[in-house]
């Protein structure tokens, strides 16, 4: 089972995600919490696998959440869920360490999928967000590409074979079928390639392969 932290300060909004999940023979809630703070302790206390917080939150917002679950528990993935699709938060968001980012208006079976996609070490995204940050890549595609191809450099022929695969978004398991290797593997060439990029999680290393030429542009 994939354990959930849901942090949401409006009570329907959760009863809403509990309802969407219990359709998910694999995935359970094991805590919920109306505001940041909280969601940080429960977080030491359940360990979930998955954090799906909502932005705006009192006490402590969710961005705030995520960077602090950042620190104190890189483990734990993050799934930010909001009604909010401003540029701002995006960057925001994805700079801070998500694994994901989706509308609250979106199709409930995308924050089943993002939910599983977190878990297994991949990225999700809205298909509106995904469109912005291609947009936002693709807005100095010239001046972009030539900065990503020069920066891949340091990277080793595999490295930039599991990159492309991570900007195609696979997940490690999916990455070692692939590739022919074992998923503990990948992990360690993912973990490898952003540690030498100086990039903090998969959505910034999926942005790089785009910019790089690695992935193919729609």
């Amino acid at each position: 089972m994939i354990k959930v932290l849901l942090a949401d300060d409006e009570a329907l909004v959760r009863a809403g995600v509990r309802a969407v999940l219990a359709a998910a023979p694999d995935i359970e809630i094991v805590a919920e919490a109306g505001n940041g703070r909280e969601a940080l302790e429960l977080a030491r206390a359940h360990r979930p696998d998955v954090a799906l917080l909502d932005i705006r939150m009192p006490l402590l917002d969710g961005l705030g959440t995520a960077a602090e679950l950042r620190r104190a528990a890189p483990e734990i993935a993050v799934v930010m869920l909001t009604t909010f699709s401003e540029d701002d938060y995006i960057t925001k968001a994805l700079d801070g360490g998500a694994s994901g980012f989706l509308l609250k208006s979106g199709d409930p079976y995308e924050l089943m999928a993002a939910i599983r996609a977190a878990h297994g070490g991949a990225a999700f995204l809205s298909p509106q967000i995904a469109h912005r940050v291609i947009r936002q890549v693709s807005g100095g595609r010239m001046s972009r590409q030539s900065a990503a191809k020069e920066r891949i450099t340091m990277l080793t022929p595999r490295e930039r074979e599991v990159l492309a695969l991570v900007g195609a978004g696979l997940s490690n398991a999916e990455i070692g079928e692939r590739l022919f290797l074992v998923e503990g593997t990948v992990k360690a060439y993912v973990s490898a390639i952003l540690g030498r990029l100086d990039m903090r999680n998969r959505v910034q290393a999926a942005v790089l392969a785009y910019e790089a030429g690695l992935v193919p542009h729609d």
